[in-house]
């Protein structure tokens, strides 16, 4: 059997995610030699707080950015970076640094789902599983050999920030099973090479520009919509937008009815004190809140029976770089 030692760990990490990674490494025999996170004000501060009231060194996670930085890796004789949830691209010399190597906790299933805003890409597909996967870091953003990998459903209530407490809740076990392999030593560390022929890459622009089309069917506006909705925190995508009367909306909170209808996609429909029905491709669709200029209001409040969404015109819109442009990235 072979013996484990004592590992030194560099923590770089955002949000509650690094949070909760910090306290389950908090309890293992290895040494946290510093945290990485951010020290602006206006962040969420949460991590740097508790590492301050557990006794560890807070560092700017931006040093991970510069390549001399790898030069302080080599001199704290770090072990290990782990990697969770960082606003940073961390360079390729650190990367390399550590003794054992950098690791990445991805809120998505490898290779399929690599990039930004993944879980909100996954709901606005219609997909029914989705996963977390520790992943051992490369030059190739998200493309290093996996570690460990871990699936479950996602729910029809799902939202972007349900789905990634669901990636934090499965992805926190397999760090503490990470750790307990590399304290083995790195050879104990599974290494899986990701099929790259299945990787597609997302980057930061909304699907369709960001504008809905009312000919889907209910459930792609559904699922668009509840993809967008990373309330109380702010959307990366902002809200679906489609035109009332010539002004622009978005729409914030809307739900499938299961009702058939056969009128005119986007021909609103009953009002009531629940919102406006909306007419899709097949079926009526609640929408209980929109936004117009930034201010909340309630559709019923603007909104008349008979009345029309104009869709968005395709040839008002700049061509977008296509997915298979981004999966080489």
């Amino acid at each position: 059997m072979l013996s484990s030692r004592r590992l030194r760990i560099l923590l770089v990490g955002e949000e509650s995610a690094a949070l909760q990674v910090l306290r389950a490494m908090a309890g293992a025999n290895n040494q946290i030699v510093a945290i990485m996170t951010s020290l602006d004000a206006s962040r969420d501060l949460s991590l740097a707080a508790a590492a301050d009231r557990l006794g560890y060194l807070v560092w700017p996670a931006s040093l991970v950015k510069d390549s001399a930085f790898a030069q302080e890796v080599n001199s704290a004789e770090i072990d290990m970076i782990i990697n969770v949830h960082s606003r940073h691209i961390i360079h390729e010399h650190v990367l390399f640094a550590p003794a054992i190597g950098a690791f990445n906790m991805h809120p998505g299933p490898l290779p399929r789902y690599a990039g930004l805003n993944t879980v909100s890409w996954a709901i606005y597909r219609g997909d029914s599983n989705y996963g977390v996967t520790i992943h051992w870091m490369a030059r190739r953003i998200d493309a290093g050999d996996i570690a460990y990998q871990s699936t479950f459903q996602i729910d029809e209530s799902d939202t972007p920030v349900s789905l990634t407490h669901k990636c934090v809740s499965a992805g926190v076990p397999l760090i503490v099973k990470l750790l307990d392999a590399a304290s083995r030593g790195r050879d104990a560390i599974p290494r899986v090479q990701q099929d790259l022929s299945a990787r597609e890459y997302f980057g930061k622009k909304a699907p369709e520009r960001g504008w809905l089309s009312w000919t889907q069917s209910a459930r792609e506006i559904v699922n668009f919509v509840r993809a967008c909705d990373y309330s109380p925190y702010q959307s990366p995508w902002g809200h679906p937008k489609s035109m009332w009367e010539g002004r622009e909306i978005a729409i914030v909170r809307a739900a499938r009815t299961h009702v058939r209808c056969d009128q005119v996609p986007g021909t609103v429909g009953r009002c009531d004190e629940s919102g406006s029905f909306i007419a899709t491709a097949d079926e009526w669709v609640l929408v209980s809140h929109l936004a117009i200029d930034g201010n909340r209001i309630k559709p019923q409040a603007v909104m008349k029976p008979g009345k029309q969404l104009q869709q968005c015109e395709p040839a008002a819109l700049k061509p977008e770089k296509g997915l298979a442009a981004a999966a080489a990235q």
